[in-house]
């Protein structure tokens, strides 16, 4: 029996061993705000864990918070707890979106969360 492609990254270690036994961020991080990498996060500057890294990368391209959760196989809890570290560092940037019903970028953004949340 073949295992799920997604599985074959997963890491043996808990998830929130990853951010050191927290659940929940400092700041209120709704699942769709907007994460960015800095200047400062392109270059790993203070990133202090692989997770850290990983994300600093992943979001070279503007994602919202429930994509890096979906993209990374980690819980959003997680996720959150990790962007907020980043973002308290300087490391991303944290984005909340200005929708507006019937905007062409709204949709095509709301279809990217979507399909993050499909993927978790």
């Amino acid at each position: 029996m073949e295992m799920p492609r997604r599985a074959e990254h997963r890491s043996l270690v808990r998830p929130y061993a990853r951010t050191g036994g927290r659940t929940r961020p400092e700041r209120d991080l709704e699942l769709e705000a907007l994460v960015s990498t800095s200047e400062q996060g392109r270059r790993h500057e203070g990133a202090t864990s692989v997770a850290h890294r990983g994300i600093c990368d992943l979001c070279t391209e503007t994602r919202s918070v429930a994509e890096v959760a979906a993209h990374l196989a980690l819980p959003l809890g997680v996720v959150k707890v990790l962007v907020g570290d980043l973002a308290e560092a300087g490391l991303v940037l944290i984005h909340q979106p200005g929708l507006f019903v019937g905007d062409r970028s709204s949709q095509e953004f709301l279809e990217r969360v979507l399909a993050g949340l499909r993927a978790l």
